[in-house]
């Protein structure tokens, strides 16, 4: 099983995590009235917030859609509703707001709108992971990986482990260097198993420099049988 990393909790998003992202089509500008809502909500002003994003997203603001839906997802309104954030969410992301298309992933992982439903699921995620999203891709190559919302699939469970490794996420540069130590849908490849496992030890993984030194011994191993042939 992968060593996947944790998605971020959905519950534990914040708005700021939302504003550090480019702003998506309809979010408005910097200094825009959302700007004024987030800051009412940061300094507890729950009813004023969500007054305000209510306003701002019935005017097609999808950061305002995205975090009246937190607000939802977080019981702060009067009639708190996942189905109403699973459709704020999904009007966000329409416009193409990633972290929406993220936690739509979530919400039917985690069975928060009745059932859970990997297959979509993998839907959203694979939306994320397209757009750039470093944990959706690791979500994606872990469905691909287990056969798990998605036919498992080696080739692309490397592909979207790549793509998460490249973009920093520490258990996928493990576990593409795994995928090379093993040759499992990528051609074997210990010199770029090594690559990966001591990006991985670089950035803090604890498994990985014991298995940089067990893949230099092998590699070593296997230059001197090519020496005596």
């Amino acid at each position: 099983m992968p060593r996947r990393t944790a998605l971020l909790p959905l519950l534990t998003l914040t708005f700021w995590s939302a504003l550090a992202l480019a702003q998506p089509p309809g979010a408005g500008p910097q200094g825009a009235p959302v700007d004024r809502a987030i800051a009412a909500y940061a300094q507890g002003r729950l009813p004023e917030a969500a007054k305000a994003f209510q306003r701002l997203a019935a005017q097609g603001n999808a950061l305002a859609r995205y975090n009246l839906a937190m607000m939802h997802l977080r019981d702060e309104l009067p009639r708190s509703s996942v189905r109403a954030a699973s459709q704020l969410l999904e009007q966000a992301a329409g416009q193409g707001f990633v972290r929406a298309e993220l936690a739509l992933g979530e919400l039917h992982e985690q069975g928060r709108l009745g059932r859970v439903d990997l297959v979509q699921a993998q839907r959203w995620f694979l939306r994320a992971a397209e757009h750039g999203s470093v944990d959706a891709q690791v979500a994606v190559g872990t469905a691909f990986f287990l056969g798990r919302g998605a036919p498992k699939d080696m080739t692309q469970a490397a592909r979207w482990f790549r793509e998460a490794a490249t973009g920093g996420d520490v258990g996928a540069q493990y576990l593409l260097a795994s995928l090379y130590e093993q040759g499992d849908g990528v051609p074997r490849d210990l010199r770029l198993a090594r690559y990966w496992y001591d990006i991985a030890a670089r950035n803090g993984d604890e498994a990985a420099p014991f298995k940089r030194e067990e893949i230099d011994a092998r590699i070593e191993s296997e230059r001197l049988r090519q020496d005596e042939v």
